[in-house]
């Protein structure tokens, strides 16, 4: 798969710059003190839970291990996988795994987070709609071939929006680009055919049921009960 090429535009850079300069500031305090902001999130997925005092390193905190994951428009967490088609329900999931809040970042990877996407299509492209505000251009990048999408998306600093797509229909990646803007991402893939849709992703195909050795041998006997039936 090669990488499709992208397109920053003046909205997304202008909020990166405010971004920059208010991440230079919040350095400056914690340089001068290490206490926590009261309203820090926890850095845990699927925790929703905000730092209000030290009473709040008492809690326990229901989090998600895993990453979520969203195809054939179920969305769901790879660590307990209890499937939902809407996305309010999947965002209120309570977590799987309990343990103690992380208020800090920790200095490897990012925040691995659910976001929201959809999609629309002309005659000539499917474009997928991203909702990440203020992605990072340097640490964000879509891959593709014909038939596969592979994203990954760097946004508000520390979150992570990571998703790979099976196509429905095919694509011309190098003629297809990523727009990146303040407030989305946009796919724009461009169709290798100019034919309709029917769906974004890929259907898995259904696994047709195997005939067991006990199946069989019920059947074997079916078969001369019958011959036996006529016989007499």
């Amino acid at each position: 798969m090669g990488r499709i090429q992208h397109k920053v535009s003046a909205s997304l850079k202008r909020a990166l710059e405010k971004m920059k300069l208010s991440d230079n500031t919040e350095e400056i305090k914690e340089e001068e003190g290490d206490d926590i902001k009261i309203g820090t999130s926890c850095k845990h997925g699927g925790c929703t839970k905000s730092f209000s005092g030290a009473a709040s390193n008492e809690e326990v905190c229901a989090y998600h291990s895993g990453f979520p994951i969203f195809h054939e428009g179920m969305k769901y967490w790879s660590c307990c996988k209890r499937k939902t088609s809407d996305f309010n329900t999947f965002l209120s999931q309570e977590g799987c795994v309990k343990g103690p809040h992380i208020w800090r970042k920790k200095d490897t990877g990012v925040k691995v987070v659910p976001c929201r996407f959809d999609w629309h299509q002309t005659g000539a492209q499917v474009i997928i709609s991203i909702y990440s505000k203020n992605s990072i251009p340097e640490l964000s990048y879509v891959e593709a071939n014909r038939t596969t999408l592979d994203i990954h998306i760097v946004f508000e600093g520390e979150k992570e929006f990571v998703q790979k797509i099976s196509l429905w229909g095919v694509i011309d990646a190098s003629q297809s680009v990523v727009n990146m803007m303040a407030a989305k991402i946009e796919i724009a893939m461009k169709k290798s055919e100019h034919m309709s849709w029917a769906r974004l992703d890929l259907p898995l195909p259904v696994a047709t049921p195997q005939t067991t050795q006990k199946d069989q041998d019920q059947d074997d006997e079916d078969e001369d009960s019958e011959d036996e039936d006529v016989l007499d």
